[in-house]
């Protein structure tokens, strides 16, 4: 098929690196056809274009985000979830098991949840699993149904109809994942540790990270890695905060264990030092730490122990942000914060585009098994989000898509605006504004593997 559209940049992140290219685009097909040299003519009837020194990146793909949908609605929503990735540059999300109502542990409540996100998704949406006590025999039919993988808690999850594993569960949960080749993905921290710190309770920050010890996620993330390499089973940590883990998780991939590991934008631009007391929008779990151990999860970055970078946009209704870090939801707003948030800091330490990228579409897109999404070449999917990265803005909640503007962020400077956000060869969004009331998304399915 011809193109009918040309993009052209005198930057376009290639999986070769960045250069002058225009890129030719079927929007019939929704299909990248070319990545040609820059002066390459425009075919007839193509539209083309033109978008100067501005920076053509794919579509990012989110692959940790609470959508909430149904059930807790007012907490977020696909339709406002989705409005915010776009106009932050994300194209594909992948939404967690919980906290909606039904969580998404058997068939029939993940067909509830793909026909309220059918209806109402503005950009491509998959979907996981969750393993919880009693659900094992629903693993397997979840997996032939399309989810992308499963997710579990090894203590409280914060809602009660999400409820965690315990180590003969987890077992027994894994094991049937690694008989069909799924993957699992864990918030892991350990139980008795958190239960063994002291309680948080008040306004102080530094009470509430006491309650969070590192050494809660690192011996969680060393029975993973046990049981990980005793079943040769598929394991990826999610929400990496503790740097002290990298070391293990490390060496474990150097003896074949196949174990990843996600970290998240709040971990890589703040610090507990700068959180104020009373501030329990810079809440989660497990918590932002020390700007030493920040410093080692950049490093982790750098040598690739840590493989991608997601959002884990928890987002709630502002009443249930109080000013007690005990009794306040744990969870952070970023879904349209994200490239922003990542570029600043990486930009700072030396990274390029090209490593933001990578971070932030290309390994999230494999983590998965969305062949198609996470890279500007022949035959992927037209998805793109247009960059001027030394430009900056200043966070102001209310320009904010996400159903409840609580942000972190607030009143933060930031490099990097997204000038639009393209899916499958058609503008989803223009200057931080979604376009067009109609939803666009598609609801995706796991590949199979090759």
């Amino acid at each position: 098929m011809d193109p009918d559209l040309v993009l052209r940049s005198t930057r376009v992140i290639t999986p070769d690196g960045p250069r002058a290219a225009s890129v030719a685009v079927s929007t019939a097909e929704g299909r990248i056809l070319a990545v040609l040299p820059y002066d390459t003519g425009v075919p007839p009837g193509a539209r083309l274009e033109d978008l100067g020194d501005d920076v053509l990146l794919p579509g990012l793909v989110d692959t940790h985000v609470h959508v909430n949908d149904p059930g807790r609605t007012d907490w977020e929503g696909f339709a406002t979830a989705t409005r915010a990735a776009a106009a932050g540059g994300v194209t594909t999300l992948v939404d967690m098991p919980l906290n909606s109502i039904p969580p998404t542990t058997d068939v029939e409540a993940l067909e509830v949840k793909r026909a309220v996100a059918r209806a109402t998704a503005h950009i491509d949406v998959g979907f996981w699993g969750g393993a919880i006590p009693g659900n094992t025999a629903d693993l397997r039919p979840l997996h032939d149904a399309g989810v992308l993988g499963f997710k579990c808690f090894l203590l409280h999850s914060g809602v009660d109809e999400f409820p965690h594993l315990d180590p003969a569960g987890l077992g027994a949960a894994l094991g049937e994942i690694a008989g069909f080749g799924g993957l699992l993905i864990v918030h892991a921290e350990d139980p008795q540790l958190i239960e063994s710190a002291p309680p948080p309770s008040g306004p102080r920050y530094a009470d509430f990270l006491a309650s969070r010890p590192r050494a809660a996620e690192n011996r969680a993330i060393e029975g993973l890695v046990d049981l990980a390499r005793e079943l040769d089973a598929r394991v990826h940590i999610l929400h990496l905060s503790s740097a002290e883990s990298l070391p293990r998780i490390a060496a474990a991939r150097r003896e074949g264990v196949r174990i990843t590991v996600e970290t998240c934008p709040h971990f890589l631009t703040l610090t507990a030092e700068e959180v104020p007391d009373g501030a329990t929008e810079f809440k989660c779990c497990p918590p932002i730490r020390e700007a030493a151990n920040q410093d080692a999860l950049w490093q982790g970055m750098a040598d690739g122990t840590i493989d991608c970078v997601v959002s884990d946009h928890s987002p709630c209704t502002a009443d249930l942000k109080t000013d007690d870090f005990g009794q306040a939801w744990g969870g952070i707003s970023s879904l349209q914060l994200g490239l922003p948030a990542i570029w600043t800091a990486a930009r700072r330490r030396g990274h390029t585009l090209a490593d933001v990228v990578r971070w932030m579409s290309t390994a999230p897109a494999a983590l998965v098994g969305l062949r198609q999404k996470g890279a500007i070449e022949a035959g992927r999917d037209a998805d793109f989000a247009v960059l001027a990265p030394e430009e900056t803005f200043t966070v102001d909640p209310a320009s904010l898509h996400h159903r409840n503007q609580v942000t972190a962020y607030a009143g933060k400077t930031l490099h990097g605006v997204v000038r639009s956000t393209w899916l499958r060869g058609h503008k989803i969004a223009d200057h931080g504004a979604p376009t067009g009331p109609l939803p666009t998304g598609r609801l995706l399915e796991r590949q199979p593997r090759v």
